[in-house]
């Protein structure tokens, strides 16, 4: 296989970066926005506590005090941009938490809110499988009549076992059937997978990327595995109970990751990181960018690309 031209970008995989340049003729970026959601993995109707991986804290907004609007926050996002960088086109990303965990009109309020400043032409909305009813499903993909909008599912793992060792919440078919209903029109769904979870083999991670391959998924995030302070996850790390992917395991995954994806699905993530003052380990993920140079310099050393052997996987399905 020979790198698909449609792809218009210097890199071995399908980056968001140049799928956004190719679609709209310019950079376009993402605007994180806490809108003040909580989570049915803490608030009791799920479960308490979250994932064994997360830190309850929130976005530092949150942190910080009483949360601005979402429009003050958008405000102050291109603010940034438009000094640093020229930006004239954004991506509203509720990011903090579940954010279809409401009702309908809430979060219509909320998009709306969004989707009506100046040089905003989308949205990005993270959310839990379990959290997106027909009518969520229904109200985003209305507003794919007029704006580009994504719908960002956390899996993490497609093995059952893994989900209860996590404590997520929700069994993989959860996921597959929040899919199947958010499929078949304009909107982008998009998964996040975490490499290196305790008890996965490296067969098992690959076996998750198969099967996202053969769904109609726009999209993936591909995190690794952090410890952080605080946490549960955290916590089994510093007394010992479990290890975390070495950098070389990490970076060759992932590789192995990129190759069997259909080569039309949008790479939006690579690594992971995590707030510096509760950051535990591994030591190598601190550094973002050298991680990504890995990446690239073993995608180099292959000469492969993404999807390299997608072709051959999909046959044999």
């Amino acid at each position: 296989m020979s790198k698909p031209a449609f792809w218009k970008n210097t890199k071995r995989y399908r980056d968001l970066k140049g799928f956004w340049r190719n679609l709209f003729g310019c950079n376009v970026y993402k605007l994180p926005i806490d809108a003040g959601f909580t989570c049915p993995n803490r608030d009791g109707s799920v479960s308490t506590g979250g994932c064994i991986y997360c830190d309850g804290r929130g976005s530092r907004l949150r942190q910080a005090g009483p949360l601005p609007s979402v429009s003050e926050q958008i405000r102050r996002g291109k603010s940034y941009y438009a000094k640093h960088r020229q930006a004239k086109k954004f991506i509203a990303y509720f990011q903090t938490f579940t954010n279809t965990y409401g009702p309908t009109d809430q979060l219509k309020r909320l998009y709306d809110e969004a989707l009506a400043e100046e040089g905003v032409i989308g949205l990005s909305v993270g959310t839990r499988p379990d959290c997106v009813p027909d009518d969520v499903i229904g109200l985003l993909e209305e507003y794919t009549k007029n704006f580009h909008i994504w719908l960002e599912l956390g899996l993490q793992s497609i093995h059952d076992k893994t989900l209860r060792f996590i404590n997520r919440g929700h069994a993989a078919d959860i996921f597959l059937d929040a899919v199947r209903r958010a499929s078949g029109g304009k909107l982008h769904v998009c998964t996040h997978i975490i490499v290196g979870l305790p008890g996965e083999t490296r067969e098992q991670i690959i076996e998750t990327a198969r099967i996202l391959a053969t769904l109609p998924i726009h999209g993936i995030k591909i995190h690794a595995l952090l410890a952080l302070k605080g946490t549960n996850m955290g916590d089994l790390y510093e007394r010992g109970k479990i290890t975390l992917m070495e950098k070389d395991d990490y970076v060759q995954t992932v590789c192995d990751i990129l190759e069997i994806l259909p080569p039309e699905m949008v790479i939006q993530r690579l690594t992971a990181d995590g707030y510096r003052d509760i950051f535990l380990a591994p030591l190598w993920a601190v550094n973002k960018m050298d991680v990504l140079n890995a990446i690239d310099g073993e995608l180099n050393k292959r000469n492969t690309y993404q999807g390299r052997y997608y072709c051959r996987n999909k046959e044999q399905d």
